[in-house]
């Protein structure tokens, strides 16, 4: 299959990688085109890649499409534009694969919807988060009915000063480009939980606040590149550091006026570092969520309740510690993940998990294989996502917005119609 990349960012590379130098994955597929508005993006990953591919600017999508006989493509642009892309590929009768999330309001959504109805295609959504062994063995336990009917999910993720902190350094920071973080971030965690319940959302109440990331924490600066104030900070990225980050932003800030390095701190960052909502589903179980965005350690607790136990899992997916010269260092600690059952009027056990090499604990390299090959293996925990899970999935972050927003509880049914075929 001939694909094409839909923006050029570090997202993307998972992608591109894949399909050029994955042995099992290039042998099916090839990458044939690149589309961005940034031709020094462009000219980075044909570089890194060694090849010299076509590269159109967004206006040219479908002549790239008739030019290079393109069958499928991968969206990874900014959030705000995937329906665009998708919309577009859906029409054409193209294999979509798109980054999380889906898009990032629900007039987007809607359109999607519309799309695919009208159209009879699907499209694929990557939740790499679903194919991680340890996230799978809790569904698995789940499917077995080993707490019984669950009825309550107690789920609290929190992102450190390192990755948490670099959201806001980017154009995430904005509504208008991410949705908040309630929707570019937050969608792995709610598909998890649709996908683990194997339910999808009816009702989210939510707050949010701007707690930590603002000028009244640390003087504000326009960005780190021209900041006075470095020697005092301790969120200072300098992007000269990096060959990667000095290739696709340093040296292309003079065709889009796009800067990474933005000041943390920015008056003009409107989403939300501290959150919480709660959210009732389609089988009657609850969930008590938040999101936590300047935490000391980078990880997650989930709990199940059900009828007959609990399953906990908590995991560290990083943490600082003492290095060899004394300074603190960002590393994944042995001994990470725990997972314990508790069934009721029993006696407690914990299980080993199965930790695997590779981004998100082991889930990129299968979801990959899983979304390109021909014929991947079977997968009896369904966790291959399309545009219903898209959906479902950034629909509880837009509720929570909206709830917000209006400081009310809001219901998914009345921010999206889905269309006959989709309605579940």
């Amino acid at each position: 299959m001939r694909y094409a990349v839909i923006g050029t960012g570090s997202r993307s590379a998972m992608y591109y990688e894949a399909l050029v130098e994955n042995e099992k994955i290039a042998a099916e597929n090839e990458l044939v085109a690149l589309l961005d508005l940034n031709q020094t993006r462009m000219d980075y990953v044909n570089e890194r890649l060694g090849l010299d591919l076509p590269t159109y600017q967004p206006h040219q999508f479908e002549e790239m499409i008739e030019k290079e006989n393109i069958e499928g493509i991968v969206v990874t642009t900014k959030d705000s534009h995937h329906h665009e892309y998708i919309i577009k590929g859906l029409k054409n009768d193209l294999k979509v694969i798109t980054e999380k999330p889906m898009t990032t309001n629900e007039e987007k959504n809607q359109a999607i919807l519309d799309t695919m109805e009208e159209t009879g295609n699907d499209l694929t959504v990557t939740f790499n988060y679903r194919y991680s062994p340890y996230r799978s063995k809790v569904k698995e336990m789940l499917q077995e009915g080993v707490i019984g009917e669950v009825t309550m999910v107690e789920f609290h993720w929190y992102l450190d000063t390192t990755h948490g902190a670099d959201y806001y350094r980017r154009w995430h920071g904005e509504k208008r480009n991410s949705g908040s973080l309630w929707v570019h971030k937050a969608t792995h965690h709610f598909d998890l939980v649709n996908w683990w319940l194997d339910s999808a959302p009816e009702e989210v109440f939510a707050f949010g606040d701007k707690r930590f990331y603002q000028p009244e924490t640390f003087p504000y600066r326009m960005r780190c590149k021209d900041c006075d104030a470095t020697d005092d900070c301790k969120f200072v990225l300098d992007m000269s550091s990096s060959d990667k980050l000095t290739a696709l932003y340093l040296d292309a800030e003079h065709e889009d006026g796009y800067f990474r390095d933005r000041c943390v701190f920015s008056p003009e960052i409107n989403i939300w570092d501290t959150r919480a909502l709660t959210v009732r589903y389609q089988n009657r179980a609850l969930l008590s969520y938040s999101l936590n965005n300047y935490a000391p350690y980078e990880g997650y607790k989930v709990a199940f309740i059900g009828t007959k136990g609990r399953i906990e899992q908590d995991v560290v997916e990083a943490s600082y510690i003492s290095g060899h010269d004394g300074e603190l260092e960002r590393q994944t600690p042995d001994n990470n993940i725990r997972l314990e059952v508790f069934p009721l009027f029993e006696e407690s056990y914990t299980l080993d998990v199965e930790v695997e090499e590779g981004g998100h604990g082991g889930g990129d390299k299968r979801l990959l294989e899983d979304i390109f090959l021909e014929n991947p293996e079977a997968d009896p925990l369904g966790r291959q996502a399309g545009g219903y899970d898209g959906a479902m999935s950034i629909l509880t972050g837009i509720a929570a917005r909206r709830s917000i927003e209006k400081d009310q509880p809001i219901k998914i049914k009345n921010l999206v119609e889905f269309p006959s075929a989709l309605n579940k």
